[in-house]
């Protein structure tokens, strides 16, 4: 069985070390906000090329987080609509709701998944005050006109990059614009993994970084004394330790998803199949690889009989999910095409080209 993503092997390697991380922990007997959280913070912040790093509970906390914090520092009021795409996980249009805010959906464009700049403008009001961009699947979104029109418009701009982490855009520098603040999810299953929950918010932004830091402590700097509503959601000292072990191999894993992408879009050749648009750049870190095809069902259980495991990332568009129920009769019809039509492949950077060839053929054969 080529699984689909193998957890356990990815781990292994670093099974010796996060024993040694625990057994130090146990030694110490700090478990919250210590040494492993300090320094993790510095290490991402180094990484992504951000001044501030805050380590909180998971990906939705980071962008919750970052919209309350513009609440308190005045930039949002609650109501303010902010530009969210249509085709995202429900935790990025989640996080606006959790805020007070109000989600504008966008469509994004079908070859790239990601929101289409082009369809921004006309969904801007008076009470448009920020954009949120998901870099969706790994690939980061068209930043720099997206920030141009946040210029243009005097918006606020918030990246979610849950799925990308270590992409590089054009310019050569991990995701940055001085402006924006940039929220990601370390979970288990994403290209830089924990062993649980956790995430963080980057930010080069003074104020934000220092107004997220109290927020995320029950809305203390100093103990005892609040000076805001917050909430409990800090990254746990045992899950920035084990993240302190594998930051160093992120890059290379990526580098190796983007071998197995090159390869899949090198030799996939099957009329039945659409493959993802990729320029070939470092934009992209394949935290998973998404094909359209126009019987999933039947593709699916295909692969599944020789023994190919699949997921389906996303097969319900938020918009039509009944926690949204006030958004059921809304049409956003490339959104609901991609979500009935897309397969996401076996991605991972403990794959062996033996198994590539395997998905490969498979797939040719279909």
């Amino acid at each position: 069985m080529i699984k689909f993503l193998d957890l356990q092997k990815i781990n292994q390697p670093y099974e010796d070390a996060f024993q040694l991380k625990l057994e130090e922990m146990l030694h110490k007997g700090w478990y919250i906000l210590g040494n492993e959280v300090q320094t993790f913070e510095s290490n991402f912040a180094q990484y992504t090329g951000y001044k501030h790093c805050i380590g909180v509970g998971n990906g939705l906390d980071a962008l919750v987080l970052i919209f309350k914090a513009y609440i308190q520092l005045g930039k949002l009021q609650k109501g303010d609509e902010v530009i969210v795409p249509a085709n995202t996980y429900i935790a990025s249009i989640l996080a606006v709701l959790q805020a007070d805010l109000v989600p504008v959906l966008v469509e994004p464009k079908l070859d790239t998944y990601n929101i289409n700049p082009n369809l921004i403008t006309e969904k801007i009001t008076t009470k448009t005050k920020a954009i949120l961009a998901v870099h969706l699947y790994g690939q980061l979104a068209e930043m720099q006109r997206i920030n141009e029109i946040a210029q243009q418009f005097n918006l606020l701009v918030i990246e979610d990059a849950a799925q990308s982490h270590g992409a590089v855009c054009v310019q050569k520098s991990k995701i940055k614009n001085q402006q924006s603040s940039v929220a990601y999810s370390f979970y288990p299953s994403k290209n830089l993994g924990a062993l649980g929950d956790a995430g963080a918010v980057v930010t080069n932004d003074d104020t934000l970084a220092k107004t997220i830091q109290s927020l995320r402590n029950y809305g203390s700097e100093a103990k005892y004394h609040n000076d805001y509503i917050g909430i409990n959601s800090r990254l746990d000292e045992l899950q920035a330790a084990f993240l302190n072990v594998k930051l160093p191999q992120l890059d290379a894993e990526n580098e190796q998803r983007r071998t197995i992408a090159k390869r899949y879009l090198s030799e996939i050749k099957n009329d039945k199949i659409t493959l993802p648009y990729w320029d070939f750049s470092n934009n992209h870190v394949f935290h998973v690889f998404v094909i359209r095809t126009e019987n999933r069902s039947q593709l699916q259980e295909y692969l599944l009989s020789k023994g190919i495991q699949t997921v389906i990332h996303y097969p319900i568009a938020p918009h039509h999910q009944k926690a949204l129920s006030e958004w059921n009769s809304l049409s956003f019809p490339i959104t609901e095409k991609i979500h009935q039509k897309v397969l996401s492949l076996p991605m991972s950077p403990v794959m062996t080209m033996e198994e590539v060839t395997e998905v490969i053929t498979t797939l040719n054969q279909y």
